[in-house]
């Protein structure tokens, strides 16, 4: 059953909205100001909300503008209710992120054919972004409809990578916002005597290089081809028109920094306190979940995605081998026990 969330001061509307959307077949949330209202959403995670405008403690531009700036709720579909039908409201509401206006008073049937198509829209929209080996054509398909990413799919250049090749570099200014078509891509810092450590592998149907466009500042990090690959370039302004111009797309990149920033943070916990051991193993497990268990990957590069010398990781590495979790034949790795890597102490 879906949850629908109506924040309105008045109990009239509210009750009235409350006993509709109940006939059915939804689940009504209510509540009787906005700051009510923006607390209830964020602790019952409603599938839509339905807010008025005008009312008491925080109106309705305020409550959408702390709800599509927190992951949780960014993505919710959100309809404003208002007794005004000025374009300037309708403007100023659709500028900070609302997917539709109705007005009041409302017809039934419309409200509900409303409610029923923001629905649908927003699965369709959650299950293109759910995919873990969505396409780029089918991410931009899904998004199509929406009129401020028409445009998205249109003078897009693609690159094919060597091994090895840089694709651009820590201290750069970007241009664009990469896609990995295929392949894998490595980010990694480089430290002041040369030293690489890898942040990230990253592979098909990734984006790259979105954390320097969303600040508009110089590239944190670089990043490099760990194998042929081909890359999709984005010119950074179509970039802004997606991000910035729609809700729905908005919340699927505050999604990606999110899970950017906790990867971050997880790494560097492993940094500071696991062993090498630890640390080796890990590596060793996260490539496994990402491609299978035969791992194509340089030792220098192996070795700066766990944080250690090259020297140190062939030892590790030798280790694992005696111990039966893994075989070498001509260089390439094959991890035979990953559980039982996963589960190392450190």
């Amino acid at each position: 059953m879906k949850k629908i969330l109506v924040i309105e001061d008045n109990p009239d509307v509210s009750e009235n909205l409350a006993e509709i959307l109940m006939l059915s077949g939804y689940e009504a949330l209510t509540a009787e100001n906005g700051k009510i209202g923006a607390s209830k959403a964020q602790s019952e995670n409603p599938d839509l909300i339905l807010c008025d405008i005008m009312m008491p403690e925080l109106d309705g531009y305020g409550v959408l503008h702390i709800l599509s700036r927190q992951a949780s709720t960014a993505d919710i579909p959100f309809i404003f209710l208002t007794a005004k039908a000025e374009k300037e409201d309708f403007r100023h509401g659709m500028s900070l992120g609302a997917d539709d206006y109705i007005t009041k008073p409302f017809d039934n049937v419309a409200l509900l054919q409303t409610i029923e198509n923001r629905l649908k829209k927003s699965e369709r929209l959650r299950a293109a972004s759910s995919k873990a080996g969505d396409s780029f054509e089918h991410f931009i398909d899904e998004a199509r409809a929406l009129e401020a990413v028409k445009h998205l799919s249109e003078n897009r250049e693609i690159r094919n990578y060597k091994k090895k090749d840089p694709i651009f570099r820590e201290g750069e200014h970007p241009r664009w916002l990469y896609f990995v078509e295929s392949g894998k891509v490595k980010i990694f810092k480089t430290s002041t005597d040369g030293r690489e450590l890898i942040v990230k592998v990253a592979q098909q149907g990734e984006f790259l290089g979105f954390l320097a466009l969303f600040r508009e500042a110089a590239y944190p990090e670089s990043a490099a081809a760990l194998e042929d690959c081909s890359i999709k370039l984005v010119p950074k302004q179509d970039f802004a028109a997606l991000v910035f111009g729609n809700r729905d797309v908005n919340a699927r990149f505050i999604k990606m920094l999110a899970s950017h920033i906790a990867e971050r943070e997880q790494q560097l916990i492993e940094l500071a306190y696991n062993s090498v051991c630890k640390r080796v193993a890990t590596s060793l497990t996260h490539l496994c979940d990402q491609s299978g268990p035969v791992i194509h990957l340089l030792r220098e590069d192996l070795a700066a995605l766990a944080g250690t010398a090259k020297e140190t990781l062939i030892r590790t590495l030798t280790d694992f081998k005696n111990e039966g979790l893994l075989s070498v034949k001509e260089g390439v790795l094959e991890v035979l026990q990953v559980e039982k890597l996963r589960e190392m102490p450190n």
